[in-house]
């Protein structure tokens, strides 16, 4: 079957690999994906600069799939299920495990980063990890895992309504943290460097004030939007090690800084700064299943819309022509769907 794989960083080719068995063992299931999201992590992944990952390696983990076999024991789907996919293959063993925190997994596998994902059109998955749902088509059930790293990050955060809360990159995971910070009731900042994608922020998701940091002191800017008390929570969703050094400045004394973007980098700040103003800084990390299923019902109830987010479309054969101008921000792309036909099994 028709498979990219990432061979060096800035190398993606087409290559054939072998179609799998199709009958899977128990507890798995026999998929066709039939949608691929391309996110920051595959971005990085490209780019060279993404941690934890290892060349070659089949990207790709935000997934629209159809079930084609079940194995033995297999209940949660069905042959035919059209499913998102939870991309997190945890042990199930280990401390965190076991304290209901599968998304950090002492051994975790993340299907496209540690392991092959799904730049290609049959893959085998735990049933586990599928997530039916009977109305939703391919590119929205792509789109769940996304949120999910908003809606995780934002849980993390435990926001009160009415705070103000300033997101700091305006890609997709920051667009997710956007909507479901707006979901808690915070008045929400959207930071970037790009005016289409704060328009986008403005017009699209419906943020409470945009910040254009390209334009002056970021500090002064968002202290001018609330009262001169600066944000009670603020999310670097950038990945970019200048920027999360940068938002250290952004708290208000007592504040939350929440970093969502994961850099292969040392993150440092000054401490009296830090100490003086008593912040609290988490990392977020994946999602965890029960947000797969909130999304997914928020989706099927119009609460939800992710059809805006969609900028660029190629099938799997085009996708290595096209991926690297999918890493420029003056193409516009804010979230890219890559197309699997019939054909390329």
């Amino acid at each position: 079957m028709l498979t990219l794989v990432l061979e060096t960083p800035g190398k993606l080719i087409a290559t054939d690999t072998p179609t799998p068995a199709i009958a899977p063992a128990a507890g798995e299931t026999l998929v066709r994906i039939h949608r691929v999201g391309v996110c920051g992590t595959d971005l990085h992944a490209y780019a060279g600069r993404q941690p934890f990952f290892t060349y070659p390696r089949i990207l790709g983990h935000e997934l629209g799939i159809e079930v084609l076999a079940v194995g033995a024991g297999v209940t949660n789907v069905s042959v035919g299920d059209r499913c998102a996919v939870e991309p997190y293959l945890n042990c199930g063993r280990c401390i965190a495990c076991r304290q209901g925190k599968p998304n950090c997994c002492r051994t975790l596998q993340v299907l496209g980063v540690h392991t092959d994902g799904g730049h290609r059109s049959r893959i085998i998955l735990p049933a586990a990890k599928l997530h039916p749902s009977k109305t939703l088509g391919y590119d929205q059930l792509a789109l769940v895992e996304t949120l999910g790293i908003g809606a995780h990050a934002v849980g993390r955060a435990q926001l009160r309504a009415g705070e103000s809360v300033a997101v700091i990159g305006a890609g997709p995971i920051g667009l997710a943290v956007m909507q479901f910070a707006k979901a808690e009731g915070a008045r929400v900042i959207a930071v970037d460097i790009s005016p289409s994608r704060l328009a986008f922020c403005r017009d699209r998701i419906g943020v409470d004030a945009t910040v254009n940091a390209s334009a002056g002191d970021v500090a002064a800017q968002l202290e001018a939007l609330t009262g001169g008390d600066l944000p009670t929570a603020v999310f670097d969703a950038t990945g970019s090690p200048k920027s999360m050094h940068a938002a250290f400045d952004y708290p208000a004394p007592g504040g939350r800084l929440i970093f969502v973007g994961l850099v292969q980098a040392d993150i440092a700040f000054h401490d009296p700064h830090f100490h003086r103003r008593e912040l609290t800084i988490l990392s977020s990390r994946n999602a965890l299943p029960t947000e797969f299923t909130r999304i997914i019902r928020l989706i099927e109830e119009g609460k939800i819309d992710t059809a805006p987010w969609i900028t660029h479309r190629a099938a799997l054969a085009e996708v290595p022509a096209k991926f690297e101008s999918w890493t420029k921000p003056e193409t516009g792309v804010i979230k890219a769907i890559i197309e699997i036909p019939d054909d390329v099994g």
